[in-house]
C-alpha cells in the first residue's frame, strides 16, 4: 500500500510539472502571437540611401491605446550618441536624438495604424504617418507623408527580438 501511494505521488508530481510547462509554453505562444499583431516592440530602422541599419526604435502603447516610438540606439557607423536634432523646429530643437520620441499619436485603423506623426531627425521635418505590419509581424512598413499618403516615402523596419 505504501509503495502505491509513493507511485501515485510521483505520477501526480510529474503531471503537475507537465501541466505547468504546458501553461508556460502556451503563455509564451500567446505573447509571441500578440507581438506579431501589434507594432509594440523594438524595431531596426534601415537607411533609405545605403540600405544599412540606422537605429533602434522602441514602439510602446500608452494608456489611451496610442502608439509612440522612441530612438533607443543609433546603429550607423558614424553615429554619435550625443548627436542633436539641430534641424528640428519644435520643442525638440537641439535635443539629443538618442531617447527622442519620433513617433506620436498612432491609432489603430483597420489592419494598420494611422493619424499620427513621425519626425525625421535628419532634416527636422514632421510628417503625417501611417504604418502596417507585414511578413507575419516581423516587418513594419512606416510611411511618412505631407498632405495625402501618395506624397511621401515608406521605410520597412525589421522587428528585433
Amino acid at each position: 500500500m505504501m509503495q502505491f501511494t509513493q507511485r501515485a505521488r510521483a505520477i501526480a508530481l510529474r503531471t503537475a510539472k507537465q501541466a505547468s510547462l504546458a501553461g508556460v509554453l502556451l503563455a509564451s505562444a500567446m505573447t509571441a502571437m500578440a507581438q506579431t499583431t501589434s507594432p509594440v516592440g523594438m524595431w531596426q530602422t534601415i537607411d533609405d540611401h545605403t540600405g544599412q541599419p540606422k537605429a533602434l526604435v522602441q514602439i510602446a502603447q500608452d494608456g489611451g491605446g496610442s502608439l509612440t516610438g522612441k530612438v533607443v540606439k543609433g546603429l550607423g557607423p558614424n553615429d554619435q550618441p550625443d548627436r542633436r536634432c539641430t534641424a528640428c523646429t519644435d520643442a525638440r530643437k537641439d535635443q539629443p536624438i538618442l531617447g527622442m520620441t519620433i513617433i506620436n499619436d498612432m491609432k489603430k485603423d483597420g489592419d494598420g495604424w494611422d493619424h499620427g506623426q513621425i519626425l525625421d531627425p535628419e532634416n527636422g521635418k514632421l510628417y503625417k504617418c501611417k504604418m502596417h505590419l507585414e511578413d507575419g509581424g516581423n516587418k513594419l512598413v512606416v510611411r511618412g507623408y505631407i498632405g495625402i499618403a501618395l506624397l511621401g516615402r515608406s521605410q520597412t523596419w525589421v522587428r528585433q527580438q
